[in-house]
């Protein structure tokens, strides 16, 4: 398997793309009713598996999210359980496949009101499906808000209803899942904020969706894991030496702000570059110099001695912002840096300092680059993301500045100017600490030096940054990470 084939497990669908992955099942000849029947045997099937249900209310709405909570009662209840099916519409209002799976069920149906819920400890949410752009409001909204309340334990079908299968966004109210089921591949408002929290677990389940339909749908949306990347990991090379596994240039430590940069070379040492400089103002250079032991120290005092420093070709890798300080002469340097044409990292105040000028820096660029904002700093570049959709601005970010941004969070999104995107979920919040971001830099700065490929390094890097944080709880501070980075590598490596 290539990196980030469209054919990959790891791969995630908007909800058009797995309407279009439905279609094609069906013109090959499947029919509708057989995946839908396979898709509420399975979500019986797990929520069995998880919680030993002696009496389930089934929610079902309208559509085929219905329809397969039809499937599902009738499947628990062919396995003992006490069933009860609370309708949205009645059975003469539903059409297709749905309407065929509601006349098989043959168990009571209630109203559908909160009252329903008395007795059950098993609430199956089949009311809407990802495809959901209105608010939920009235009887709906009132079901699902009591539902989420009753101590039964609650299993969404595909995604819980209320949430936006593309953008993770609730649509008026939304139903908190113990557990979500879904079907051939995620979608990302499974991962995304604030639909990841509403989730719970997701089980993914293969109802006869053939993997060969994702070659014509060609999605171009990941959630971030090792094998989309690891074929571009970099070898140790046997006869190698350190300038064979490149030099990371960190330019930054402008007083008072002297720790980040530092954090960002040892980061990239540590992250397999053979070579770490750090270039720093000469007022700065004997604190940094006495600080350091393993990373080099350049100083320089003006344009001209940075110019300088960067002209050592060999600099293969350079990092830029932390520490930089906001203002004419970090966009200077931003400038010289560009210009090398080399792989380059910006954050921090190397993105701040362009805030009123974006296009300036846009303008600037002419070569592999990586921008790793936090929310307030993409929100000064590019704008808040409309109706929030993270995934969808960070796209946009990316086409317009012709760079791989990383969109710090949560739900990291990563995204290159062509469209194809990572998603990062697995990241802990003990990430949220001072520093944290410029470890990301410099593990990222550590994989560019190494030759990999912007995005996937940028994948790469984020990947590790949140395995390294997984090692802590609280307590947790910048430099931790960096230490257990060769616990992580050695299990990268042994993958």
């Amino acid at each position: 398997m290539t990196a980030f084939d469209p054919q990959s497990p790891h791969v995630l669908l908007s909800c058009a793309e797995m309407a279009q992955a439905d279609r094609l099942t069906i013109e090959s000849g499947t029919p509708g009713e057989v995946l839908m029947e396979a898709a509420g045997r399975a979500v019986a099937e797990e929520a069995l598996a998880h919680h030993g249900a002696r009496q389930a209310l089934v929610l079902a709405g309208p559509g085929n999210n219905g329809g397969d909570g039809w499937v599902a009662a009738r499947h628990l209840a062919e396995a003992g359980v006490e069933v009860r099916v609370a309708a949205l519409v009645s059975g003469d209002a539903l059409h297709g496949d749905a309407a065929v799976m509601a006349k098989r069920y043959d168990g009571p149906v209630v109203p559908f009101a909160p009252d329903a819920l008395e007795g059950a400890d098993l609430v199956i949410d089949a009311v809407f499906g990802a495809g959901l752009s209105r608010p939920v409001e009235g009887a709906a909204a009132e079901m699902l808000r009591a539902a989420s309340a009753h101590r039964a334990f609650g299993v969404a079908v595909d995604i819980p209803s209320g949430i936006a299968g593309d953008d993770g966004q609730v649509h008026g109210e939304a139903f908190k899942a113990d557990l979500t089921v879904t079907f051939f591949r995620r979608k990302p408002g499974h991962l995304l904020v604030p639909g990841r929290f509403y989730c719970g677990p997701v089980v993914v389940r293969d109802i006869g969706i053939p993997a060969s339909v994702l070659a014509t749908v060609a999605p171009r949306t990941f959630e971030n894991a090792a094998p989309l990347w690891r074929d571009e990991w970099p070898a140790l090379d046997p006869a190698g030496h350190k300038y064979s596994r490149g030099h990371a240039l960190v330019i930054g430590g402008r007083p008072p702000t002297l720790g980040a940069s530092r954090l960002v070379a040892r980061a990239a040492l540590r992250t397999g570059a053979g070579l770490a400089t750090l270039a720093t103002p000469r007022d700065a250079y004997a604190i940094q110099a006495t600080a350091l032991t393993e990373v080099m120290v350049a100083p320089f005092a003006d344009d001209a001695g940075l110019e300088a420093i960067l002209a050592d070709p060999r600099r293969n890798a350079i990092a830029i912002g932390p520490g930089s300080g906001v203002d004419e002469t970090t966009r200077r340097q931003v400038a010289a840096v560009l210009a090398t044409k080399r792989a380059v990292v910006l954050d921090a105040d190397a993105l701040t300092a362009f805030a009123g000028e974006p296009d300036r820096l846009f303008g600037s660029i002419d070569g592999p680059l990586v921008m790793t904002p936090h929310g307030g700093e993409f929100a000064r570049l590019f704008g808040a993301p409309g109706s929030g959709d993270k995934l969808a601005a960070t796209r946009g970010a990316a086409a317009r500045a012709g760079a791989v941004i990383v969109h710090k969070g949560p739900d990291t999104v990563i995204a290159a100017p062509d469209g194809l995107a990572v998603i990062e979920a697995a990241a802990p919040p003990h990430l949220a600490t001072a520093g944290a971001g410029d470890v990301l830099t410099g593990i990222l700065a550590g994989c560019l030096a190494q030759g990999m490929p912007v995005l996937s390094a940028a994948a790469a890097a984020v990947r590790l940054h949140g395995a390294a944080a997984s090692r802590f709880g609280r307590g947790m501070i910048a430099g931790d990470l960096i230490e257990a980075l060769p616990e992580v590598l050695r299990e990268i490596e042994g993958a």
